[in-house]
């Protein structure tokens, strides 16, 4: 498959981007007409430095507002037009996008619109120019494809095709189908994008919401599906309108973007498989990437911070058990059950405590970091002793190191054999081994800049295959926090990506959203119990809420006192119940304990706004 992007897809200037698209793997570029007229540099040079970074140019647009007017409007057009056709051939671009008339046309008459549009195409003829028309989703009256085809097919000349837009085309809920009717040597373009489903004006969401293949809502594999069934074999490209995408690093943003069309182009070879049966065969070659099977676990959560004494306590007063320091690093193991937290001292001076590595459970580890790098993830550098185990890792979009652990039919993992008990073993070292009421870890939380969200979902939906579930939005004193779970379909993989509001100035809002690890057990009271009697600081829930839980669930009293004298937080479905509470924030990680009883499924969502004010509260007071 062939890949190519828009220039307005990224920030910077043209020769930023173009060097951003090389880096990243693109076949080409389309420019994009705004990006040109501020450059400085000539046509020429653009040209020329293109094809020294390997990118052919594709597509020059747009070309607005041309069919369907008055006659001298016409002759204005298509001085404009041969003006465009000249720069293109000194740009060396073969084809240009011919958008479908918004704003100047007076005239509904398909047959007039495509009498003009042949004077166009005899036009662009003598400057070897062919012409991709795209139906606008607000087109004012052409603003479906089909209906742009069919014109297209009256101008009849073979300079002139169509460009076929996922967005315009899914947005209006348009059947793709008919893709498949429109003769592939006709379809001269593809453009994709996704995006959310919102209740907005089309013209709108196009402007400000598109996002990249993967991170929406839109089914482009069975949309590229159509396409190779059409016998379709030019570029495909992304055309991405996107108000945080043109704020963020170009270099960044397009390898973001090339992950979306390698991920895109191994979902489409499924799709087809699945619809057409594994000996299928189109012009289009449809790369694929190693198979991994999902993950089953968490392997380890690990914690990085220069002073470490307060993430100890914390662990032992839920009831962990010190399990070593390794043999070569400064570094310590702390146990409960089959959850494993790290504590991380190296290259940490000045760090406060926080998230910084996972580990998940895979069948293979050396093919699962092989798709991830494929993926354009970023290999994590690990120094290793001869007789130490070789991790595999990657960088997740926010920092976080991803690692990928070989899992063990018992549960146990091998790497832990390179951490041995020693005499200088912390103050609160020792566990209970005969009250393991931890077992795992059911899920983890973590914070993502805004501005990167998008890029987290695909990168941990793309390498881990962890499927999005709907997202949600919850209040906090500082304003609403977005929250996509990503899980595995068996749930052994429960992960949440949260980002706040961009406050990142209010000087309680680091300390507001912090992330955090949520460990599974069987008590969840008799858990309280122990830790409140090895002093926990959980984090306080006020009277209200208590109230409140009793108007909603009418629980029993004892049940009722039980949870407000320990601060624990309940919920209810058709399922079961939840119970769990938090602990107070350790610089920027706090840890929670989940009881799942019967089939409840969820997190505690209603219970979600309570911590957060608790945690401002808290993080207000410190302030001050």
């Amino acid at each position: 498959m062939r890949t190519s992007i828009a220039t307005v897809c990224l920030s910077g200037t043209l020769e930023e981007k173009i060097h951003a698209c090389a880096e990243a793997g693109f076949d080409g570029i389309e420019i994009f007409e705004q990006d040109l007229l501020v450059s400085p540099r000539s046509p020429e040079q653009i040209r020329m430095l293109a094809d020294e970074l390997g990118l052919s140019l594709d597509l020059y647009q747009p070309f607005r507002d041309f069919e369907g007017v008055t006659e001298d409007l016409l002759e204005a057009n298509l001085y404009r037009a041969e003006a465009k056709f000249k720069l293109m051939n000194l740009l060396g671009i073969g084809t240009v996008l011919l958008c479908t008339n918004v704003a100047t046309a007076t005239i509904d008459d398909d047959e007039l619109a495509a009498a003009q549009l042949q004077r166009l195409a005899d036009l662009a003829a003598r400057y070897s120019v062919r012409i991709a028309y795209e139906a606008l989703a607000w087109g004012k009256y052409v603003n479906d494809f089909e209906h742009a085809w069919r014109i297209a097919d009256l101008v009849d000349r073979p300079n002139f095709g169509t460009c076929l837009d996922s967005f315009h085309i899914l947005s209006r809920n348009w059947d793709p189908s008919g893709i498949e009717k429109i003769p592939a040597e006709k379809i001269f373009f593809v453009q994709l994008a996704d995006a959310p489903r919102m209740s907005m004006d089309v013209l709108s969401w196009s402007r400000h919401h598109r996002v990249f293949p993967g991170e929406g809502d839109f089914a482009l594999a069975q949309f590229m599906g159509h396409l190779v069934r059409a016998g379709y074999n030019g570029p495909v490209s992304l055309e991405i309108f996107n108000d945080i995408f043109r704020q963020t690093d170009e270099k960044r943003t397009a390898v973001d973007a090339m992950r979306s069309l390698i991920w895109l182009e191994e979902q489409t070879h499924l799709h087809l498989q699945d619809t057409e049966g594994p000996g299928f065969s189109y012009p289009m070659e449809l790369a694929t990437l190693p198979k991994v099977d999902d993950p089953t676990g968490f392997n380890f959560t690990e914690v990085k911070a220069e002073h470490t004494g307060a993430v100890q306590e914390l662990l032992y007063q839920l009831g962990f058990g010190y399990a070593g320091r390794h043999r070569t690093k400064p570094v310590q193991l702390w146990t409960q059950g089959q959850a494993r937290v790290v504590i991380n001292e190296q290259q940490a001076r000045n760090l406060e405590p926080s998230i910084a590595a996972l580990g998940f459970d895979v069948e293979n580890p050396v093919v699962a970091a092989s798709r991830a790098v494929q993926l354009k993830a970023q290999p994590v550098p690990r120094q290793s002793q001869a007789d130490e185990e070789v991790l595999q890792a990657v960088s997740a979009p926010d920092s976080t190191e991803v690692f990928l652990c070989e899992a063990s039919a018992d549960g146990t993992a091998a790497w832990t054999r390179e951490f041995t008990p020693e005499s200088g073993a912390p103050e609160h070292a020792a566990g209970d081994p005969t009250a393991e009421l931890i077992t795992r870890v059911d899920h983890v939380n973590l914070s993502q800049p805004w501005q990167h969200y998008d890029e987290a979902v695909l990168f941990y939906e793309s390498t881990l295959s962890l499927a999005r579930q709907p997202s949600t939005e919850v209040p906090s004193p500082l304003g609403l926090v977005r929250s996509q779970v990503m899980r595995t379909e068996d749930r052994g993989i429960r992960l949440a990506l949260n980002v706040a509001p961009m406050a990142l100035e209010h000087p309680t809002a680091a300390s507001s959203y912090p992330a955090h690890v949520a460990f599974a057990c069987t008590d969840l009271i008799a858990v309280a119990r122990r830790a409140l009697a090895r002093g926990l600081d959980f984090l306080p829930v006020p009277a209200n809420y208590y109230a409140d839980l009793q108007a909603r669930f009418r629980l029993d009293e004892q049940l009722l006192d039980t949870l407000q004298r320990y601060n624990l937080l309940y919920d209810r479905d058709e399922d079961g119940e939840f119970l769990h509470f938090y602990t107070a924030t350790v610089g920027n990680v706090f840890f929670e304990v989940v009881e799942r009883r019967g089939g409840y499924d969820g997190y505690g969502a209603p219970n979600t706004p309570v911590r957060l004010a608790a945690q401002y509260e808290r993080s207000r007071r410190e302030q001050d």
